[in-house]
C-alpha cells in the first residue's frame, strides 16, 4: 500500500507541475489500449462463421489478446484514466494531497487517452484498412452499435465491473517483481472483463470511433451520452470505491493528515 500511496502522490504532482509530460503519457496510454483493442478484434473475429457461431470462443480470443494494452501501460509506464481512478485514492486518504488534484488528473488523462485512441483509429486502423475485410468491418460496426444501444444504467453497471477488474489487475501487477509476473497480473482480470462484456471507457474510445469510421450508424452525441458518460462514471465507481477506497481502508498507512 505504501507503493500505491507514493504512486498516487506522484501522479497528482505530474498533473500539477508537468503537464507536457502528463499529456504525452496519457496519449500513449490511450494508444496502447487501442492497440489491444485492434488485436482483440483481429483475433476474436478472424475465424468467420466459427466466431459468429461460437460466441464463447470469440470472447475468449478477444479477451486473451486485449490485455496487451494494459501490459504496455503498466510495464512501460503511461497514464491511464481507469487505473488512476484507483491509484490516486490511497494517497488522498493518507493526506498527501486534496481532492481537487484528483479531479484535474482524471479530466486531463481522460482527454489524453481519448486523443491517443483516436490517433490509432485514424492512423493505424482506418488509413491502413485493417478492418476493411467484411468479417472485421461487420464486427467493429456491430460492436459500436451495440455499445450505444444499451440502457444507461446497464452501461454504468458494466463500467463498474470493467474497472474493478482493471484496477485489480494493476494491483496484482504492482505487487509483482519480474516482467512475467507483471504480465500475468494484467492478463487474467482484464481477460475476464472483456470476455464477460463489461464496459471500459478508454477501450470504447477506440471501439466506437473505429466502428463509426467503418460505417456504423452511430452519432457523436450517441457515443458520449449513451456510452462514454455512463461507462466513465461506472469506471470511476468501480476503480475508486471497489479498489482504491477499499484497499486504502483495509491496508492504508493511516488517516488523512489534514
Amino acid at each position: 500500500m505504501a507503493l500505491a500511496e507514493k504512486s498516487g502522490a506522484s501522479k497528482c504532482d505530474l498533473s500539477e507541475k508537468h503537464l507536457g509530460r502528463l499529456a504525452v503519457l496519457s496519449i500513449l496510454a490511450g494508444a496502447y489500449i487501442a492497440l489491444g483493442g485492434t488485436f482483440s478484434v483481429i483475433a476474436g473475429w478472424g475465424f468467420g462463421d466459427i466466431s459468429a457461431s461460437c460466441p464463447a470462443l470469440q470472447r475468449l480470443l478477444s479477451g486473451i489478446t486485449f490485455p496487451l494494452g494494459l501490459i504496455l501501460v503498466v510495464v512501460l509506464g503511461a497514464e491511464l484514466f481507469t487505473g488512476n481512478n484507483a491509484m490516486l485514492i490511497p494517497s488522498y486518504m493518507s493526506g498527501h494531497h486534496g481532492f481537487a488534484p484528483i479531479i484535474k488528473n482524471w479530466i486531463l488523462v481522460w482527454l489524453g487517452n481519448f486523443a491517443g485512441a483516436l490517433i490509432v483509429v485514424w492512423l493505424l486502423v482506418w488509413l491502413t484498412g485493417i478492418f476493411s475485410p467484411e468479417q472485421y468491418r461487420n464486427a467493429i460496426t456491430g460492436i459500436a452499435k451495440a455499445k450505444v444501444s444499451m440502457p444507461w444504467l446497464t452501461v454504468f453497471a458494466k463500467g463498474i465491473g470493467a474497472n474493478w477488474c482493471v484496477c485489480l489487475a494493476i494491483w496484482l501487477a504492482m505487487s509483482a517483481h519480474g516482467l512475467l509476473e507483471k504480465m500475468a497480473g494484467c492478463i487474467l482480470p482484464v481477460m475476464a472483463f472483456v470476455a464477460i462484456g463489461y464496459e471500459h471507457s478508454i477501450a470504447n474510445m477506440f471501439y466506437i470511433p473505429a466502428g463509426m469510421f467503418y460505417g456504423a450508424d452511430v452519432g457523436i452525441w450517441q457515443m458520449f451520452a449513451q456510452n462514454l458518460l455512463p461507462a466513465t462514471l461506472g469506471n470511476i465507481a468501480g476503480g475508486s470505491l471497489f479498489v482504491g477506497c477499499l484497499f486504502a481502508w483495509l491496508h492504508g498507512s493511516g488517516k488523512r493528515k489534514s
